[in-house]
């Protein structure tokens, strides 16, 4: 009786050949699909930021509202204030507002230009992004991943609107108003304003993901509840010396980004409690 020669140790051979070829092939694909990557976000960032600049009135109305003394939120609070029968209006100001280099204009658009076009185009660089790693994630740190990519977006996005809303015009409004003396004028410069806005405005967005941190370190073990609960005083005196550093100089901005950030801070103990109880 003849027996049948095997082909195991060629199939193995073959088996092995391919796994290092598509393994050495998945390594430039995911390079090659980083870099396709990169020019669809370059691309969307610029093709946004082109629109911005072109739209020069509409997004300089926009970023310059919060200066104007009839900002939205100067007359919500008066309508807040008239619904609980107390009559109260804000002064009127004027700040002038000056360009003190010959290009400072132009070189303020385009930067401005390239910051508004990073912040649209957001969330498709967070969809690109997540894309990309998902293919190495279980299903459920996937599913963990979106849940945890939504949260972060939007504690972003709500600090960005706190921002822009509340700190940024009351921030203006007590400094660009402040005199020592009637003999000194104060010109604000557009490059100080765009500054003061910008960094404002990512550093709210950055501080609103303290229930994220908090979330990660209490699945890594490296926080309780029980702890965060003891050291509330302790975390409010660091919240408000955070505070005091991301903000500009003055008492009032300084209490207005405290409030919501101890505030996160007691909603990053329940979030911690609810990871402990899973």
């Amino acid at each position: 009786m003849k027996v049948k020669k095997s082909n195991l140790p060629a199939k193995s051979k073959q088996t092995n050949s391919n796994s290092e070829t598509e393994e050495l092939m998945t390594f430039g694909g995911h390079l090659e699909v980083l870099r396709q990557m990169s020019f669809r976000i370059i691309a969307i960032v610029v093709i946004i930021a082109v629109v911005v600049f072109c739209m020069k009135d509409t997004t300089w109305k926009f970023l310059l509202a919060p200066s104007e003394w009839d900002f939205c939120t100067y007359r919500w609070i008066e309508k807040l204030a008239a619904y609980a029968g107390v009559d109260f209006h804000f002064n009127e100001y004027h700040v002038q507002m000056i360009a003190t280099d010959l290009s400072s204009q132009f070189m303020t658009h385009i930067t401005t230009a390239i910051y508004l076009g990073l912040l649209g185009a957001s969330p498709y660089i967070m969809f690109e992004l997540f894309r990309f790693v998902s293919p190495a994630l279980y299903e459920n740190e996937r599913k963990y991943s979106v849940q945890v990519t939504v949260v972060i977006y939007t504690l972003f996005i709500i600090g960005v609107l706190m921002s822009y809303f509340v700190l940024f015009p009351i921030s203006f409004r007590f400094l660009g108003t402040y005199s020592v003396s009637a003999r000194v004028i104060s010109n604000i410069t557009l490059d100080s304003y765009v500054t003061t806005f910008v960094t404002l405005t990512l550093l709210m967005g950055a501080v609103f993901q303290l229930p994220v941190i908090a979330f990660i370190l209490a699945k890594i073990g490296m926080v309780s509840s029980d702890m965060l609960s003891q050291y509330r005083k302790h975390a409010l005196i660091v919240i408000m010396i955070v505070a005091a550093i991301i903000t500009p100089p003055d008492l009032m901005t300084l209490v207005l980004v405290t409030i919501p950030l101890y505030m996160l801070y007691e909603v990053s103990i329940r979030v911690v409690r609810v990871v402990e109880h899973r």
